[in-house]
């Protein structure tokens, strides 16, 4: 696999505070940009401490869960940790074109240009999947 995208759940899938909104009610949007996409997936969310890889797939569509590979590891304290846990995966994925679609702009260095900023108060948008589709064209 050449591309890797990974995904963060807070912020992305759903808004940070989703309360009396179903969970991941933004994946649609998601799922529409993935269709017949050569990629993995690779889950950066927090939810990978409190959940396995199979139940992680579980709480996505078929045609998302099939696309992941995996998650990022344990977690780092410091600057920039979820660029830090991507990087530690790359290290031991080997080479590969990856994008992060991530509310958590701090966690990140500036700029980051593989970074797909999503606001945390309404998930992603059409605007960071027409950012996606284009990651995915080139």
């Amino acid at each position: 696999m050449d591309r890797i995208l990974f995904l963060d759940f807070d912020g992305v899938l759903h808004p940070t505070h989703f309360a009396g909104e179903d969970p991941f009610n933004r994946v649609h949007l998601l799922e529409a940009a993935l269709v017949n996409q050569p990629l993995g997936i690779v889950i950066s969310s927090s939810w990978r401490f409190t959940h396995s890889l199979e139940k992680l797939r579980k709480l996505l569509p078929n045609s998302i869960a099939q696309l992941v590979i995996g998650t990022t590891g344990a977690a780092v304290i410091g600057k920039h940790p979820r660029y830090q846990e991507i990087q530690a995966y790359l290290h031991s994925y080997g080479q590969a074109h990856w994008c992060a679609l991530d509310d958590s702009y701090w966690e990140f260095p500036t700029p980051c240009p593989e970074l797909i900023r999503c606001n945390p108060n309404t998930g992603i948008t059409e605007k960071q999947i027409a950012l996606l589709t284009t990651w995915l064209a080139k």
